[in-house]
């Protein structure tokens, strides 16, 4: 019998005696730890626990390319211009990145008021800030614990906001009804979009879940599919066609799943991140009868239902359609919709603020989602405050109401203008082809380089591009393999957001830089 089973009441010292001489055997003699072969007990001591061998593998799999090594490089080289080192350029342009405050757009004014109130309630008596702003904070801090903004909340989200997120998405669709109990409020829509995913995945082998998610696409999709361990299932987008969605490719997608995974969800992103395009009304309809054919879960990522620009292209929100195709498929299609603060004409990235809204779940699956969330306590409140004030604007006779609409429609015209501008500028430079900029914040064209270019090494083509565009004129953009493409072919994305009078420079840098690669290479 070994001492240590007798050893529960003994003192500390003697306690530590015994590890100190080693183990004593029944009727033996103390038995002496012995190292490993050819391994000392301090370089035992010395190893780390968790190693890259060790770690979770599937996170070794996650890419990100919005902040992927280009980004890297770009702070890096802001480093160096503050030290002085001398470059061709004096400033680093990030087009790299949906981050519409950073590229120098201002906030909405009556959003900032109310949140500033939130933040220090002192300044709902100072008349300097309008009535219906203080009536807003009044609302929001009433719905938190203790009147604070810094309390937590409920884990789904303040009840008062949640109700005004539902009344929004009602005259969004029409007066089609929607239930507070239905909507979670997120951090961003990130978060809502990886909680769903969480619920979904499953199974092992030829049963694991599968993904289908659109290429080129947004990378956080396929970094938390790699995370999950689930299969990302690529269908493609016609680039011929303005980044348009074929019903026919979901199926020979899903047909290729099959074989070797179990596909149940379907994702989609309207309008288009990183392609820009506003997906039809009549093609939402048939991704729909898709979806119940094939009985997938759909998840609609609208984050950019705002920003919509070129003629004759309309939002639909997937759940005004799928309750108006009818009972049939309304009644039945499980669908899952996220919106942000982050985009739109808001920009409000730094807030983390979002919400997503269930349709046709199970009640059971429901109970598990509603756990799950309250793992991470609440969303930021901040964020959820902010949520509140997007879903519920001033409205008209509030004092506040003619400077938000002038802001709103401001800032999207701009956006506007700027998606015209870029897609016009990139098309007159050779081996650059620009799609229309239909809505979001995003072009991303076609690039056709020389082969002496695509054969350098150690990189893939448009990344060896955009790597030396940054260091040759400090422009940050992401090349097209990071968000997925066909094979062949070569793209970047590159954001409107830089102010015009910026923007108009960095699109004639990328046009000087293009001639001079296609001259240097060819």
């Amino acid at each position: 019998m070994c001492v240590y089973a007798c050893m529960c009441d003994a003192p500390p010292g003697a306690m530590l005696a015994r590890r100190t001489v080693g183990l004593v055997s029944r009727g033996g003699p103390p038995l002496t730890p012995r190292s490993p072969p050819g391994r000392s007990v301090q370089r035992m001591m010395a190893e780390k626990v968790l190693t890259v061998d060790t770690m979770n593998s599937c996170v070794k799999k996650v890419e990100y390319a919005v902040r992927g090594p280009i980004v890297l490089r770009a702070v890096q080289i802001e480093k160096e211009l503050k030290e002085g080192v001398q470059k061709p350029f004096s400033e680093v342009i990030k087009a790299n990145i949906g981050d519409a405050h950073a590229m120098g757009q201002q906030p909405i004014t009556f959003f900032r008021q109310v949140l500033a109130m939130c933040s220090y309630p002192e300044l709902l008596d100072d008349d300097r800030f309008p009535e219906d702003a203080k009536g807003r904070a009044r609302r929001i801090l009433q719905g938190c614990g203790g009147q604070s903004i810094g309390a937590y909340s409920a884990s789904q989200g303040i009840e008062c906001v949640r109700q005004d997120v539902a009344r929004y998405v009602e005259r969004r669709d029409g007066g089609v009804p929607s239930d507070p109990d239905n909507i979670y409020l997120t951090t961003g829509a990130s978060d809502g979009i990886v909680t769903m995913l969480k619920l979904l995945v499953a199974g092992e082998g030829r049963s694991r879940t599968g993904v289908m998610i659109s290429i080129p696409q947004y990378p956080l999709y396929s970094a938390a599919l790699a995370e999950l361990g689930a299969v990302q299932v690529n269908y493609f987008l016609n680039e011929e066609r303005c980044w348009s969605l074929d019903v026919s490719e979901l199926r020979r997608a899903l047909a290729d799943a099959r074989r070797h995974c179990n596909p149940r969800a379907l994702c989609i992103i309207n309008p288009g991140n990183p392609t820009g395009q506003v997906q039809s009304r009549q093609c939402i309809e048939d991704v729909i009868r898709f979806a119940a054919k094939e009985r997938l879960f759909l998840m609609a990522d609208e984050v950019y239902q705002d920003n919509v620009y070129a003629e004759g292209c309309e939002f639909h929100s997937f759940k005004k359609v799928l309750f108006e195709m009818g009972p049939e498929f309304s009644s039945t299609v499980e669908l899952a919709s996220f919106h942000s603060t982050s985009k739109c004409y808001m920009g409000e990235c730094g807030f983390r603020g979002g919400y997503m809204e269930v349709v046709n779940m199970d009640p059971e699956v429901k109970a598990q989602l509603t756990k799950l969330v309250s793992v991470r306590l609440c969303p930021p409140v901040p964020g959820q405050a902010l949520m509140d004030l997007v879903v519920n604007p001033p409205q008209p006779g509030e004092p506040s109401y003619s400077t938000f609409i002038r802001e709103r429609k401001a800032t999207l015209s701009s956006l506007a203008e700027r998606a015209r501008l870029t897609e016009q500028i990139l098309n007159t430079v050779p081996g650059i082809a620009c799609n229309p900029v239909q809505g979001a914040m995003y072009s991303f064209p076609r690039v056709t380089l020389p082969a002496r270019a695509i054969r350098e090494r150690g990189q893939a083509p448009d990344m060896f591009y955009c790597m030396k565009l940054l260091e040759e004129t400090g422009i940050c953009l992401v090349p097209g393999s990071g968000f997925g493409q066909r094979d062949g072919t070569f793209h970047f994305r590159m954001t409107i957001l830089p102010p015009t009078d910026k923007l108009k420079i960095l699109l004639s840098k990328v046009k000087d830089f293009h001639q001079r690669f296609i001259q240097q290479y060819s």
